[in-house]
């Protein structure tokens, strides 16, 4: 606070005077476009000479500040280490700079900051001080209430805020001690002051049911409750399709949709159909997917459109979702629910025997769904088609071999294309009453995961295709290929295990797949997979379509979830803007903030390189769509942030489930190789803990990043991926989701002989995942065990493999149940009418470098159908 108790303008309302007025300014200039009052004159002379004096801003010889240049200066968020100390990740997209302890004592985490490097480290890396704090980011702190010494504190349950927060003894509220609550910051951090706050929310003891997901959503600042205004709107809508609502639309009512989706689906949002039609002599396919209208409901600027902006995204914990939409739409009106008419968004298609795009259009209609179908029930008809199942879908069971022949085309277009396939090992958490972890099982995914993928895939192109044929601004779901240092240390990797990646500097999927390829009855195939996926970026949403590498696409952009991802309904709101021969421009709600606290990597690498950019955003300017791009950081932000919170819920709900197993022996499986220990999955448990170095034995281990292992320089020994161990659970950790294992049993003397003598041997035993250690050790590389959603896409579960990465204070890796969102029942079975078709801009085939980017919970709500 104010040492005077006065307001006084902060140092970044000063620099904006100055940059905006476009030449020096008096002090009394400035103090009069701040407002300065007379009390507060003495305040604002100070902060100007502290200003001048930490070189921000300079007095010339009138008498005058100006800017001062300022070579040394840089902004950025402020991103702490529960060890005290912490890094600011630049707006600017370089290095970060890392913050010594004592700089973190008046600042917090995730407050924007600006910094003057000070030094270098012996790696030349650059050391900061903090100048100025630009914005404070926690007004709210979670953390339990703690008594030390008869002074009440707060520690936080983010361990990143490595300050706790004093409760006066008037501030506590009906709370007690060791509860966990949250507190109002009403003083923030300095150099000698500890941050001062008041309870303002009592949530209870921490071993209630559902308590980690009640901390999670605060620490992360998910939004958990409606506004009061958005949960009128909702409430006032009708129950049922009114006959109003029908006026021009195609009536699909007489066609058998069906949804197909996991048995813990509650909201269905897609339904699909197809049948055979001829391409002039030729055979072909017709595919109807209908997504939920969204849209018609959730209007631009309401109450409900400000809550579901503000969300992004439904959020997925075992046992429990948070969704982006009131339950009276996701679960009701908007969901594709059976036997009841539905609003819907239409993507038909027609698909050449080569499973190339012949042509599409889209157009709004009502549908009535004939049946809510599992995968595994579509699956047991698929495979037996006289069998029980089959026998009791009726006339259903033609539509279904339909589509499965439909998805055979895809399958064959999609391997020809060179888009990237994997399979992974999913898993997914069995609660028990008390919401606690019961069981952690691998889920199995058929080809009824895979037919609905492909069918969403299709509806997804035929979106960014309309969108970039009529030229309306959108948001796509772009994904870039490696940067220059990923592909230069994939390519290192690759060498050491005799293999090479095609494509020069600028590898194609294709050359992806065609490793991918090679090393399917190798050994050591899911090391190497996974190896070959971190070597990509994130996928990201952007207005700048620049294609998806993974799904080798022109152009992608996600339509085909409404209820649970705003891009898609910001898409659907496009889709329907070229229909009616008009233009959409969003508009928010007086009061909506964005979130666009993406990593400055992510918004770096939204255009191909700099020259792309600076024409992409020059253009951007001159059509005024700069909304478009916040747009984008905010929904990759909130996507991330919800992840974030996800996995923190499940590495608590791990954590809890392994105390009881204190000192049992476990084999398990090396999943990641790091310089200070290796990460191990347990066989039977689906978990993975560290082996610190130091229980390794009494060698000294050197960390071979090009190989990915530890090796032993008296003894020669190596830790690798996939490595077969037996390990003892030493150390569980709740506050710092930690799990700790102790070496048992190392691997077999075979192989660590074989090593020893400088001969390589392909490990016999497949393991999960890799991953290399991160830089400036802010995160661990260490590859998750891996579970992926069953209709989960490449696009997704490349992202979750990217995000899933043990951090410092974290490193028990939350593997992800897996789950997927709706599913989709289906009506009575009728011959469509064909319908005209619009040629495809593009064939929205071949591989286009995009720029790098940017849960599933457990067996209750739904799951999340990301694609």
């Amino acid at each position: 606070m104010n040492q005077n108790n006065y307001p006084i303008p902060s140092r970044e309302e000063i620099l904006g005077v100055l940059r905006t007025s476009g030449s020096p300014q008096s002090a009394g200039d400035i103090a009069k476009a701040l407002s300065v009052t007379r009390k507060e004159h003495d305040g604002f002379q100070k902060r100007l000479a502290a200003m001048e004096r930490d070189g921000q801003i300079e007095l010339n010889r009138k008498g005058r500040y100006e800017l001062a240049h300022q070579p040394n200066f840089v902004t950025g968020r402020v991103q702490g280490h529960r060890d005290g100390f912490g890094f600011l990740i630049r707006d600017d997209g370089e290095d970060d700079i890392f913050l010594p302890e004592r700089e973190l004592q008046k600042a917090m985490h995730n407050d924007r900051a600006q910094v003057r490097v000070v030094g270098y480290d012996r790696r030349g890396r650059p050391e900061g001080q903090i100048v100025e704090i630009i914005e404070r980011a926690n007004r709210f702190v979670i953390g339990r209430l703690l008594s030390e010494g008869g002074v009440l504190v707060v520690a936080p349950e983010d361990k990143r805020i490595s300050q706790d927060i004093l409760i006066p003894p008037k501030a506590q509220g009906k709370a007690r001690v060791g509860q966990v609550v949250s507190v109002e910051l009403i003083e923030f951090p300095d150099r000698y002051v500890q941050p001062v706050g008041r309870v303002v929310e009592v949530l209870g003891e921490i071993d209630d049911p559902g308590m980690e997901i009640e901390i999670a959503v605060r620490k992360y600042g998910v939004p958990h409750a409606f506004s009061p205004a958005a949960a009128q709107e909702a409430s006032a809508l009708p129950d049922e399709v009114r006959q109003a609502d029908l006026d021009h639309r195609i009536d699909l009512r007489d066609i058998p949709l069906v949804t197909i989706d996991g048995e813990d689906a509650r909201d269905f949002d897609d339904a699909v159909y197809c049948e055979p039609v001829k391409i002039g002599r030729a055979k072909g396919w017709r595919l109807i997917v209908a997504i939920a209208d969204v849209s018609h409901y959730v209007r631009p600027g309401t109450p409900l459109d400000a809550d579901a902006l503000d969300r992004a995204t439904s959020v997925y914990f075992p046992r429990r979702v948070i969704p982006m939409l009131p339950e009276k739409l996701s679960n009701g009106l908007c969901s594709l629910n059976p036997h009841v008419d539905r609003l819907c968004m239409v993507c038909d298609a027609v698909i050449t025997a080569k499973g190339e795009l012949k042509g599409y259009q889209f157009y709004p209609a009502v549908m009535h769904s004939t049946a809510r179908l599992t995968y595994n029930e579509v699956w047991s008809v698929l495979s037996n088609t006289k069998g029980p199942e089959a026998h009791k879908r009726g006339e259903l069971v033609p539509h279904l071999q339909n589509l499965y022949e439909l998805f055979q085309v895809l399958l064959k277009a999609r391997r020809a294309r060179g888009a990237i396939d994997f399979d992974t090992t999913e898993t997914y958490i069995v609660c028990n009453a008390q919401g606690k972890i019961e069981q952690i099982l691998p889920r199995t995914r058929n080809d009824a995961h895979r037919l609905i993928e492909e069918c969403m895939l299709t509806a997804n192109v035929c979106a960014a295709d309309f969108l970039e044929r009529f030229k309306h601004p959108a948001l796509y779901r772009i994904h870039a290929g490696p940067s220059e240092e990923k592909l230069k240390n994939l390519r290192d990797f690759l060498r050491t295990a005799g293999l090479s990646l095609g494509g020069g500097d600028k590898p194609q999927a294709s050359d992806y797949a065609e490793v991918m390829d090679k090393i399917k009855s190798r050994p050591d195939a899911p090391m190497l997979q996974t190896m070959l996926l971190r070597s990509m970026q994130q996928a990201v949403y952007s207005p700048d379509n620049i294609g998806h590498f993974g799904l080798s696409y022109e152009a992608y952009a996600h339509f085909t979830s409404p209820i649970r991802r705003y891009p898609d309904l910001l898409v659907h709101r496009a889709i329907k803007a070229v229909l009616a021969h008009t233009k959409y421009q969003p508009a928010f709600a007086h009061g909506t903030e964005l979130n666009t606290a993406i990593s400055p990597k992510a918004r770096r690498l939204q255009a191909k390189d700099a020259e792309q950019k600076a024409e992409l955003t020059a253009a951007r300017a001159r059509r005024n769509e700069a909304i478009w791009d916040e747009l984008g950081l905010h929904c990759s932000a909130n996507e991330r942030r919800a992840d974030e919170a996800s996995r923190d819920v499940e590495a608590w709900l791990k954590c809890y489930f392994m105390r009881d197993k204190l000192g049992s022996d476990y084999a398990g499986t090396v999943s990641a190789v790091t310089s200070f220990g290796i990460f191990v999955q347990l066989d039977e448990l689906y978990v993975e803990g560290l082996v610190h170095v130091t229980e390794l034995g009494s060698d000294y281990f050197q960390y071979d990043e090009a190989r990915n292992e530890l090796r032993g320089e008296r003894t020669g020994i190596r830790y690798r991926l996939t490595d077969r161990v037996r390990v003892q659970v030493s150390r569980v950790d709740l506050d710092a989701r930690k799990i700790d294992f102790r070496l048992v049993q190392e691997p077999s003397a075979k192989t660590l002989r074989a090593r020893a003598g400088g001969t390589e041997t392909q490990p016999r035993v497949p393991a999960a995942h890799a991953v290399p250690a991160r830089k400036k050790g802010r995160q661990l590389a260490a590859l998750l065990g891996g579970s992926s959603k069953p209709e989960e896409s490449f696009d997704e579960t490349l992202d979750r493999v990217i995000e899933e990465q043990p951090v410092f204070e974290a490193v028990i890796t939350p593997l992800r149940p897996h789950v997927k969102t709706g599913g989709k029942p289906a009506k009575r079975a009728a011959k469509p009418k064909p319908a005209h078709l619009e040629k495809p801009h593009k064939p929205a085939s071949k591989s286009h470098q995009a720029k790098p980017a940017g849960k599933t919970p457990a067996k209750s709500p739904r799951t999340p159908r990301k694609r």
